[in-house]
């Protein structure tokens, strides 16, 4: 058990058969009644946010969220197959519990999959990812102006902005978190 008291970003916590994950945390202490704790708390299944006050006696279960690294192997329609490394069991993930990481996910990518008491919630990818690019438009010379880019279209299906150096059938590096371009690999 711990208190409201207690709450740290990253932490994780159930409350009403929920699992939240504290996203923002701080103690006030007004000069005229009793202290609480303001907070930003995430749904770690829906992903939706939520601020609340609590008192900072308030208990509360601490979740232990389950981290696991698993290979991405394939996708059959709307479940995406995944590989344990240690046990070589595959687990169907649904499209859902995947989200906008879908996007950058490719096939031999090891990634870390959420589980809370065996049920499967989230996949997280690497912050850094290699993909190619699969279409392009060619950089036009001259057609400089500050920070030109171009849409790109990746081995994925996703499509980042890219400078007008890149081209074709190069291979770059995508930050997962905010889908932007880092740097040609």
């Amino acid at each position: 058990m711990i208190s409201a008291g207690d709450f740290r970003n990253g932490m994780c916590f159930e409350m009403d058969g929920q699992v939240f994950q504290v996203v923002e945390f701080q103690h006030v202490k007004p000069g005229k009644g009793a202290a609480f704790v303001r907070t930003k708390y995430k749904n770690v299944k829906t992903g939706s946010v939520v601020e609340r006050s609590f008192n900072p006696n308030e208990k509360f279960e601490q979740a232990q969220l389950e981290r696991n690294d698993m290979q991405y192997i394939y996708s059959d329609g709307d479940l995406y197959y995944f590989m344990d490394q240690e046990t070589y069991e595959q687990r169907p993930i649904s499209k859902e519990n995947i989200g906008e990481n879908i996007r950058f996910l490719k096939e031999e990518m090891i990634c870390k999959v959420l589980s809370y008491k065996g049920e499967i919630f989230g996949v997280e990818l690497p912050i850094v990812v290699e993909l190619e690019i699969t279409e392009c438009e060619p950089g036009v010379r001259g057609d400089t102006t500050n920070n030109a880019t171009k849409i790109a279209t990746l081995e994925t299906g996703a499509t980042v902005k890219v400078p007008l150096f890149v081209n074709q059938n190069e291979v770059i590096r995508v930050d997962t978190r905010t889908g932007e371009y880092i740097e040609r690999a």
